[in-house]
């Protein structure tokens, strides 16, 4: 099997590590209600749920029937 000759340092070890780094999600205002969320995602607003800027699912609909 492979085994390093020489020990590597944590600075070393630290410099290659540098490079995995997080991004932020991307976020989109909706259309329709100015609300920020994540792109190609649908989400709650009011007790609606948008997606694209068009109500998919009214939970208040749903209530009342």
């Amino acid at each position: 099997m492979a085994h390093p000759k020489r020990k590597i340092s944590k600075t070393r070890r630290d410099k290659r590590r540098t490079h995995y780094k997080a991004t932020a999600p991307t976020l989109a205002k909706d259309p329709t209600t100015g609300e920020m969320h994540l792109f190609h995602r649908a989400h709650w607003h009011e007790g609606k749920l948008y997606y694209r800027g068009q109500v998919l699912v009214d939970k208040s609909e749903e209530a009342t029937a």
